[in-house]
């Protein structure tokens, strides 16, 4: 089992950064704005052949009582809980708080392996600045600087002291490696209480107030022996609502997911409707390429007659995927999440399935002969053979000559055969026309 580290401290002492260098990745958002993490974010990070798991929280206020600041108190716990070491981040820079002693407190209560780093300390090893913070009574400060990455390999070789070092593992086949799951949409949808409905917990910090989740959380989970990497989104308002530079970081991260997902879960609220910025993120989706299931969220909370209106307003403004599976649910209540994992599934292996050369061959030829391409001048488009291009989507070359003139209207005719016979749902297809001679053509 890999040790777990969890950073640990008040806002804005550069937790998140420290992060990014233990990880030697930058999939926590980092800016000199206070409280932009707010759930508990998880990363592998290595030190020479250890590895170990490092897990990234928001600001700790151990005393909050109400609000968002209670809901990331809650997430901080959680992962001091499942931490065998914790590193409790202070700012040299900023001075020793009142907030820094709460935490302090808190920490000694829980048993854990704890070592403090003094961050924003480059060139200031032996500075009086250090002695102050000796008041926390958490041993010896360690003078680190997380953006210059001085004193980071120290102070991870110290966190995993005593820990066993785990053995190699081979590399995961390519049928164990997880599905990652991106959930998208609007802000204040339900993204992440949806999520904390499927995990049994609450990993991710809900709240009714827009724009609680910043960054692009990735959650690993494992259903019916397949294993899953759930990533929660920031909702993505328009571009005209995005004031922040925060929020401008947190598009990019959310478009950064969808890109690398297998399968989008794009989720849209029934009490609201279809928006214009819910077609804008069905579209990037479409664009990108991933496979997708639209589920309704609040299904529950609306009438016959709205359910009418949503229903005509899906068909006007998501009339591109229509191929999509939808699935009616309330994240809440736990209601439709069996429907929605199998529509979830079908559209993963619709996005990996692998189409036989001879077989598209004889979809391909079959459909031209019940209709022919439409003649373009003195030339009619000749479709000879196709076979796969790609997976995740699903891409199908065919081969002939003059096929620069096929409409796009015969290559949907051609991709609705092909959907049918490979029983393909949830999916974008993608259809190539690639014009020359047949090498298996002898006449």
């Amino acid at each position: 089992m890999k040790p777990v580290i969890a950073l640990v401290g008040r806002p804005n002492v550069g937790k998140s950064t420290l992060f990014n260098r233990c990880t030697k990745t930058r999939d926590a958002i980092v800016a000199d704005f206070a409280g932009l993490t707010r759930d508990r974010h998880y990363g592998d990070g290595r030190m020479g052949k250890r590895e170990y798991i490092v897990i990234d929280t928001g600001g700790f206020e151990p005393t909050a009582e109400t609000g968002i600041i209670k809901e990331m108190a809650k997430q901080t716990r959680q992962a001091v809980a499942e931490a065998d070491a914790v590193i409790f981040v202070v700012d040299v820079r900023a001075g020793l708080s009142a907030q820094d002693h709460d935490i302090a407190s808190y920490l000694r209560t829980t048993g854990k392996k704890v070592l403090l780093a003094v961050n924003k300390a480059e060139g200031m090893r032996d500075a009086p600045a250090l002695a102050e913070f000796y008041e926390l009574g958490m041993g010896e400060p360690i003078p680190v600087s997380a953006a210059h990455g001085q004193g980071i390999r120290s102070l991870i070789e110290l966190a995993l002291e005593g820990f066993e070092e785990a053995e190699d593992e081979d590399e995961t086949p390519e049928a164990d490696r997880p599905i990652r799951l991106a959930v998208a949409g609007r802000p204040n949808v339900g993204k992440s209480t949806l999520i904390n409905a499927w995990l049994g917990e609450e990993r991710l910090v809900a709240f009714d107030m827009p724009g609680t989740t910043r960054d692009a959380i990735s959650v690993p989970f494992e259903r019916d022996g397949r294993k899953f990497e759930l990533i929660d989104t920031a909702g993505l308002r328009r571009k005209g609502k995005v004031f922040q530079a925060i929020e401008k970081f947190s598009v990019v991260k959310t478009l950064q997911a969808i890109a690398d997902a297998h399968v989008v879960l794009l989720l849209i609220d029934a009490t609201q409707g279809v928006s214009d910025q819910d077609a804008h993120i069905a579209g990037y989706v479409l664009e990108s390429g991933r496979a997708v299931v639209i589920a309704i969220n609040k299904w529950d909370a609306i009438d016959s007659y709205q359910r009418q209106m949503l229903e005509r307003s899906i068909e006007a403004r998501l009339s591109f995927l229509k191929f999509a599976p939808m699935v009616n649910i309330s994240a809440l209540k736990r209601q439709g999440l069996g429907p929605l994992w199998k529509a979830l599934g079908e559209a993963h292996a619709s996005a990996f399935k692998k189409m036989s050369t001879p077989v598209l061959t004889r979809l391909v030829q079959d459909a031209v002969q019940h209709q022919q391409p439409q003649r373009v001048g003195a030339f009619r488009p000749k479709l000879r053979y196709a076979h796969q291009g790609g997976m995740n989507p699903p891409i199908v070359v065919v081969h002939g000559n003059s096929l620069e003139h096929v409409s796009e209207s015969y290559k949907r005719y051609l991709e609705g055969r092909i959907r049918a016979h490979f029983g393909l749902v949830g999916t974008p297809m993608r259809i190539e026309m690639r014009s020359g001679d047949n090498p298996f053509d002898r006449d």
